[in-house]
C-alpha cells in the first residue's frame, strides 16, 4: 500500500515536472525526449530515482542532453531526491545506467563521491567533488562527446571555437572572461564542454566548475537557507576554470548577481579563466546591474552566428561518422541541410531522429522517409516560399519575361530556365508534381517529372547549371 501510495505521489511530481519542462523545452523537444518518460523505482534509503525510456537510442539521448534540467528539477521538487538514473524500460534491452547528479552523466557504478564531511547535500556535493575529477574520469557536468574535435567550423563560428580554443590552452589567454553569444542550438554550449576537456589535458589537476545560470541561482538559495554560504563562497573561489551557461537565467535575482560578481573579481585577481555563454550580447541583459554588466563584457565577447548552408552540410556529414552502417542517401542530406536551417541543435536532433526511425523499424532512410517522420521539425523551418516567388526570381536571374513560365515557346533560352524554375518548386515547396504544372500554363505532371529528374542530372555534371541552382537557392531562402 505504502508503495502505491508512493508511486502515485512520484506520478504526480512527474507531471508537475514534465509541465514545466514543455514551457522550457518547447513542444517538439518535450513531445519526443521528455514526454516518454515514466518515473519508476525509487530507493528512499540512497534517495535514487529512476526514470524509464522505451529505447536505448532514447535512454542515451535523454541522458546526454537533458541530465542537468531533469536532476534538477527533481531536486526542487522533492528535496530527498539525491541521483536521477535513467534507464531502458525493464524488459527492454538494457544500457550502461546513467546516474545524473550534481549536473551530469555518469555510470552508475562510478562512487557518488560525497564529500569528505559526508554531507549529501547538492551544494558540497557538487562543489566539493563532483564539479571535477582527474583526467579520464571526466569532470561531472561535462558531456564527453562534445570536444573541439568534433565541433564542425565554418564562417559562423571560427572565432568563437579559435576564442574556446585559446581560453583552453597552456598559455595564459589574453582575454579573460570569454563570453560566447548566439542563438539558441548553434554551439555554445558545445564549446564550454569543449574547453572544459581541453583544459583538463593541459592541466590535469585543475579544479573546474560547469554549471547553467539556473542551477547556480538555486545551489545559491540553498546554501543561503541552510547557513552554507561561507563553504558555498570558499569552494566556488576555489576553482581553476568558471563555465557558465545561459547566463540570461540570472536576470532579476540580485543576491546571485552580486555573489558572481565578487566570484568573477576574485577569480580574475588569481589569474583564473572564466567563460559565460547567452542568447544575447552583455547589453542586452535586461535587469543586470551595471558593474557585472561590466565585468561579463570586459574580456572578448564572441559571437555565433547562424550556420549557413556549407557549415550545415559539414556538420550532417559528421555526424554521420557515428553512424557507420546507417546509408543515408547524398539527396537526404542536402534536403535536411537546406530545410532545417533554424538551428543545429535541431539540425543535429532530426537526423538523429530519422536514423532512430529507421533502425527502429528496419526502413531505408529516404527522402520520403524524411518528409513523412520529420514533418514537425521541416514545418518550423520553412519558409513559405511560393511558385510564384520562384518563378519571378528566375526570370529575373536569367532575363527574360515572366510570362515564358506559361508559354509554349520552345526555344532553349526559355525552356532551361523554365525547368530550372519547376525543380526549385519542387525543392523548396510541399505542390505536387500536378500543382506545380498548372503554374506553369497547365503543363502535365509527367513534364514536371522530367524537368525535376534533368536539372538533378544536369547539376551533377555541368558545374555552371549546379552554380545557377545554388546561386538561385541562395536568394529564394534568405
Amino acid at each position: 500500500m505504502e508503495e502505491d501510495q508512493e508511486a502515485v505521489n512520484l506520478a504526480a511530481d512527474w507531471a508537475d515536472i514534465s509541465q514545466g519542462l514543455r514551457k522550457d523545452l518547447g513542444q517538439q523537444a518535450h513531445s519526443q525526449w521528455i514526454k516518454p518518460i515514466q518515473p519508476g523505482n525509487y530507493c528512499k534509503e540512497t534517495g535514487t530515482l529512476d526514470l524509464y525510456l522505451p529505447t536505448e537510442f532514447s535512454a542515451n539521448w535523454v541522458a546526454d542532453r537533458f541530465a542537468d534540467r531533469l536532476s534538477l528539477a527533481w531536486k526542487i521538487a522533492r528535496p530527498d531526491v539525491r541521483h536521477v538514473r535513467v534507464l531502458v524500460h525493464p524488459g527492454r534491452r538494457q544500457l550502461p545506467e546513467l546516474r545524473l547528479g550534481g549536473g551530469g552523466a555518469r555510470p552508475a557504478s562510478a562512487p557518488a563521491n560525497d564529500s569528505a564531511q559526508g554531507s549529501a547535500d547538492p551544494i558540497s556535493a557538487v562543489l566539493a567533488g563532483e564539479a571535477f575529477a582527474a583526467l579520464g574520469q571526466g569532470p561531472a557536468g561535462i558531456d564527453a562527446s562534445q570536444t573541439f574535435s568534433s565541433f564542425v567550423t565554418g564562417q559562423s563560428n571560427v572565432l568563437a571555437c579559435n576564442a574556446a580554443q585559446r581560453m583552453a590552452a597552456t598559455e595564459t589567454p589574453q582575454f579573460s572572461p570569454l563570453y560566447l553569444k548566439g542563438a539558441t542550438g548553434q554551439g555554445k554550449t558545445h564549446l564550454l564542454h569543449a574547453i572544459g576537456h581541453a583544459y583538463l589535458q593541459h592541466h590535469p589537476h585543475a579544479r573546474i566548475f560547469y554549471c547553467s545560470a539556473e542551477r547556480f541561482m538555486v545551489e545559491f538559495v540553498q546554501a543561503l537557507r541552510q547557513n552554507q554560504m561561507i563553504e558555498f563562497k570558499s569552494r566556488l573561489r576555489g576553482f581553476d576554470l568558471l563555465l557558465v551557461d545561459d547566463i540570461q537565467f540570472i536576470i532579476g535575482k540580485a543576491s546571485a548577481q552580486e555573489e558572481l560578481l565578487y566570484t568573477i573579481d576574485a577569480l580574475l585577481q588569481e589569474g583564473k579563466r572564466l567563460v559565460f555563454a547567452a542568447d544575447r550580447a552583455p547589453q542586452a541583459l535586461d535587469g543586470v546591474e551595471p558593474r557585472l554588466l561590466s565585468r561579463l563584457s570586459m574580456g572578448l565577447v564572441a559571437d555565433i552566428q547562424p550556420a549557413d548552408i556549407e557549415l550545415r552540410r559539414s556538420i550532417l556529414q559528421n555526424r554521420l561518422g557515428r553512424f557507420a552502417s546507417v546509408d543515408v542517401p547524398s539527396d537526404v542530406i542536402e534536403f535536411l541541410a537546406r530545410t532545417i536551417n533554424r538551428n543545429v541543435r535541431e539540425l543535429v536532433g532530426g537526423l538523429n531522429k530519422l536514423i532512430a526511425y529507421a533502425q527502429l523499424t528496419g526502413q531505408a532512410v529516404s527522402l520520403q522517409l524524411a518528409e513523412e517522420q520529420l514533418t514537425d521539425i521541416l514545418s518550423a523551418n520553412r519558409r513559405r516560399i511560393t511558385i510564384d516567388e520562384i518563378q519571378r526570381t528566375v526570370c529575373q536571374f536569367y532575363r527574360i519575361d515572366r510570362t515564358e513560365m506559361s508559354s509554349k515557346r520552345r526555344a532553349r533560352a526559355v525552356v532551361r530556365p523554365r525547368q530550372v524554375a519547376m525543380y526549385l518548386a519542387k525543392v523548396l515547396t510541399p505542390r505536387s508534381y500536378p500543382e506545380i504544372g498548372r503554374k506553369f500554363g497547365g503543363r502535365d505532371h509527367s513534364t514536371v517529372i522530367h524537368a525535376v529528374r534533368l536539372i538533378e542530372e544536369l547539376r551533377t555534371r555541368d558545374a555552371d547549371m549546379d552554380g545557377d541552382v545554388r546561386s538561385l537557392l541562395r536568394q529564394l531562402e534568405s
